[in-house]
């Protein structure tokens, strides 16, 4: 997908791969319910999910999360730790072993950022194959986008006519814009789905890319550890919350469609879902929750201006309040702040909006294109 690229049909030939899809439902055809798992190593967290495959879609079995701070120090050394090297390889071996207890017929793990920006991160990837044997590719900043707003189809309104996904990672902040207006509104859930890759890089999933109406994409090298290491020597919050907040919307620039936010009013029209620990962090407080419940904060809408009231709270609180403050606790009363400055420069470019929490993503986005390879369902 080629940043501004609007529609495009694909390229005249043979049907795309039918032979393929027989060959491999054939295939599959003893093993259809067997479970499938993903494994996403991002910044600061190692997830797992193994899902068994459903009409239509998947029901999740088992799951894994762990902070593992894969990219503590990446900001200063460009390199990853021994130390953070251990922590993932120890997270690793326990999802490599949900994977073997299950017989998981099909999976996929990737790394993101941090790994991304390493310099001894294709080491690290190798060094994760010989000691836990899980297979791990490194993917780029527009994979992860997609996969993340795939993950999201369940989500999506049929009557939005355009879509904003943000994805507030540790590394790294992903924006995606999908112009729904052209695409009947039963079709608008399969045609995000369909955005989950089934072969990373291919052609013909950048034709289908082209041809889902993806208006324009941005991948900022910043995420709420990134942020937060650049900015830790401001020790006043409201102070490094300000800093934080101009410095990452100048990174903004290059992605149009903000100009759209100025101009013709979409409010109507548009969606917005924000994907990340911030989100659901924000929508958790909105609902005073004191214990998470993903069933409750998955699919929530959430004002612009009560996230708004809810940034001042979270400032106003200071290190010691949001440290022992039930929702947010030690390991997130640092990383909070800067994931507010990303939340809050991304609201207060479509001012008045709401944005639907979701608690779902990357994970989801690559369960969706292993369906689809093996063959389970098909993007029409």
């Amino acid at each position: 997908m080629d940043r501004g690229e609007t529609s495009a049909e694909p390229e005249s030939g043979p049907p795309a791969g039918r032979d393929d899809v027989a060959a491999r439902r054939s295939r599959w055809s003893s093993d259809r319910n067997r479970p499938i798992a993903a494994l996403d190593l991002g910044t600061n967290n190692c997830r797992l999910l193994i899902a068994t495959p459903r009409d239509g879609g998947f029901e999740v079995i088992d799951a894994f999360s762990r902070p593992v701070r894969l990219g503590e120090g990446v900001e200063e050394s460009n390199a990853l730790s021994s130390a953070a090297q251990d922590r993932a390889i120890k997270a690793l071996r326990i999802c490599a072993a949900k994977i073997r207890h299950h017989r998981v017929v099909a999976s996929r793990a990737v790394a993101t950022e941090a790994c991304r920006r390493a310099s001894n991160g294709k080491a690290f990837v190798r060094r994760v194959m010989r000691e836990t044997g899980l297979p791990m590719s490194i993917i780029s900043a527009e994979e992860e986008a997609r996969l993340a707003v795939a993950g999201c189809a369940p989500l999506i309104d049929p009557e939005a006519e355009q879509l904003l996904v943000f994805d507030i990672g540790g590394g790294s902040t992903e924006l995606i814009w999908v112009d729904m207006s052209h695409t009947p509104p039963s079709r608008r859930q399969a045609l995000i789905r369909a955005l989950a890759p089934l072969d990373p890089g291919s052609e013909c999933d950048t034709a289908r890319a082209a041809a889902a109406h993806i208006t324009d994409w941005i991948s900022v090298p910043t995420g709420v550890s990134t942020l937060q290491d650049r900015f830790r020597h401001i020790v006043d919050d409201a102070e490094r919350f300000s800093a934080m907040s101009a410095f990452f919307r100048e990174r903004l620039a290059p992605f149009r469609p903000i100009s759209m936010a100025r101009g013709d009013d979409t409010r109507g029209r548009l969606q917005i879902v924000g994907v990340s620990g911030t989100a659901t962090t924000y929508g958790a407080l909105h609902l005073g929750l004191r214990s998470y419940d993903r069933a409750r904060v998955d699919g929530m809408w959430l004002p612009g201006e009560r996230a708004a009231a809810l940034t001042q709270r979270l400032i106003a609180l200071g290190p010691q309040g949001r440290a022992r403050h039930p929702g947010i606790g030690l390991s997130r009363a640092e990383l909070v702040i800067s994931g507010a400055a990303i939340l809050m420069t991304v609201l207060d470019l479509w001012p008045g909006a709401r944005f639907r929490v979701a608690d779902r993503g990357l994970r989801e986005g690559m369960l969706y294109g292993l369906l689809r390879k093996n063959g389970h369902w098909t993007a029409q």
